[in-house]
């Protein structure tokens, strides 16, 4: 295993992740919420943005790019478009389960968030786009939003001196939401479905005035990085790939859950530290996908030494994305699994774009018939060059989910297809053999 130092309590950010203390404001400010909010606020928005970027922070939602510059994309001055800013809380891919902890064990750091956020871009109003299952989470993350503006910590003539609304608005549950464009078009009342860039938010967002999209996580944390300071949280981690981070794990644990941990922490430290190990232990591992759905699974000598952050994961053809890894024992069927996952995005596909339209559907039916073995040698090869034709062709990155989760399996377990495929041609042949027989 490899040598890691593991972060200490005194340096979490989330110190309410499990929910057992008060989540509301005297809980929340007994943990340093709020605290130096207004100095924070008083600063220029310029060295908001300056600050960030000097931490590293990268979006934790999925896409890890750079949060400060992000904002430095928002016009520089205010005029008669207002600025806003959305708070992307939607969640809604199978394996991320990360955000829910915040919205609804430490609301008050995403709430704080948002208000130094919007100072930074210059926005009076923050949206956050919860999805729509979770009831729970919205219900605590509305009560510790009246909690604030009780104790005029947002809104008009706040504390705190910027003028600052953060209201909630929840969807419908579709996937495809989560995309920052497909969210836009569902917060203003219309179909969920992407659109084509440019314009980008910052020029024309909701409403058609400049707009920044963040991450729940990527917003929590912008309080305390100000109050600790830039270098306390670049510290932590490899270059580009700075702070702490929640991390998730979930399927053939023995103690599944959500933690906070520093990044480029080894996924087997996590695994074996924090998750109680494999069910059945390491030797039982078969494979892990090691970022929700949409991320292309790795075996478990990968697994042995990938460190978890952006970059590791590239150089073997996955993606950290949400750093919500799904384990999986030698009790899976892992052919049968990425069929599930294959049908999970052809129901989520909205059909703007045809390649998903038509190839999500393809491909399911495909892996389903791979499943129990009935396809055909020469389909393997014809499901991956459909995969890479879908994959980078449609308007937003559901056809890449889609598509990653099928090369991951063949790019590592394509024996195990074949061999089904084979073992279902013979046994077909002995069952025609004995039908011929009996005649």
């Amino acid at each position: 295993m490899l040598e890691f130092l593991m972060l200490e309590d005194r340096d979490r950010i989330f110190l309410n992740l499990h929910g057992q203390r008060d989540w509301g404001l005297e809980g929340a400010r007994r943990r340093g919420a709020w605290n130096g909010t207004a100095d924070i606020v008083a600063q220029e928005p310029e060295w908001i943005c300056d600050q960030i970027k000097a931490s590293g922070l990268r979006g934790r939602g999925g896409g890890g790019f750079g949060t400060g510059l992000k904002w430095t994309f928002m016009p520089k001055q205010e005029s008669a478009r207002p600025h806003y800013l959305v708070v992307n809380a939607d969640e809604s891919e199978p394996g991320a389960c990360k955000d829910r902890e915040i919205l609804r064990n430490d609301p008050h750091l995403l709430i704080e968030g948002c208000l130094i956020a919007a100072r930074a871009i210059r926005a009076h109003t923050a949206y956050i786009y919860i999805r729509g299952e979770y009831v729970h989470e919205r219900e605590r993350l509305l009560a510790a939003i009246q909690q604030a503006y009780d104790a005029k910590l947002i809104g008009k003539g706040n504390v705190h001196g910027w003028d600052c609304d953060v209201r909630v608005t929840h969807g419908g549950g579709a996937y495809i939401c989560g995309d920052e464009t497909a969210l836009m078009e569902s917060f203003e009342g219309k179909k969920g479905q992407p659109r084509l860039k440019p314009p980008f938010p910052a020029g024309a967002g909701i409403y058609g005035c400049p707009t920044t999209i963040n991450n729940v996580e990527s917003i929590a944390v912008v309080g305390t990085i100000l109050r600790r300071g830039a270098d306390w949280f670049s510290s932590f981690g490899r270059p580009n790939n700075a702070g702490t981070k929640l991390f998730a794990g979930s399927g053939h644990l023995n103690r599944p859950g959500v933690v906070e941990e520093a990044m480029g922490v080894p996924m087997r430290t996590l695994i074996d530290h924090y998750f109680g190990g494999v069910r059945g232990g390491w030797g039982n591992l078969k494979a892990i996908i090691p970022g929700g759905a949409s991320t292309a699974m790795i075996t478990p000598e990968i697994a042995e030494t990938v460190v978890m952050d952006f970059d590791a994961f590239r150089e073997h053809k996955s993606l950290l994305g949400t750093g919500t890894m799904i384990v999986f024992d030698k009790s899976t069927d892992l052919v049968k699994a990425i069929a599930r996952i294959s049908y999970f995005f052809k129901h989520e596909s909205c059909g703007q774009c045809t390649p998903c339209r038509e190839g999500t559907g393809w491909m399911w039916r495909v892996m389903e018939r791979m499943a129990t073995g009935e396809a055909e040698m020469a389909e393997i090869d014809m499901l991956l060059d459909v995969a890479s034709q879908v994959e980078g062709h449609t308007i937003c990155g559901l056809g890449d989910a889609a598509a990653w989760p099928i090369q991951g399996l063949f790019r590592h377990f394509r024996h195990e297809v074949e061999d089904r495929i084979t073992q279902y041609r013979a046994h077909r042949g002995v069952y025609a053999s004995a039908l011929m027989a009996a005649e």
